[in-house]
């Protein structure tokens, strides 16, 4: 299990212990996490499911694919470097936690 820590963002945390094999998306919709919405169910076709990967977290995760880039080009919240599609990022028991910022909207 993964702990992945969401925050929104008013600034309030949510912590969840995430399955390997389950997105940070899907853990947070299941479990009712307001700031994702995850419109398309992570099949990278919205971009509702943004968020900022905190920069110690990063370089932890798998590459960014060129689907989702472009995706990310199109949401509707500001682009940092650390944003990221939710729905693509998959836990892995190798993986002990993560930290997400939710942007302010993403609709």
């Amino acid at each position: 299990m993964t702990k992945v820590t969401y925050t929104d963002a008013q600034g309030q945390q949510h912590v969840l212990d995430v399955s390997a094999g389950t997105s940070i998306m899907a853990a947070a919709v299941t479990h009712g996490i307001d700031g994702i919405v995850g419109e398309c169910g992570g099949n990278l076709m919205c971009a509702t499911c943004h968020v900022y990967v905190d920069p110690r977290d990063a370089d932890r995760l798998p590459e960014m694919s060129d689907d989702e880039e472009a995706m990310l080009e199109d949401a509707v919240a500001e682009h940092r470097p650390t944003s990221r599609l939710s729905c693509q990022l998959v836990m892995s028991d190798d993986l002990e936690e993560i930290h997400v910022e939710m942007p302010s909207e993403q609709l």
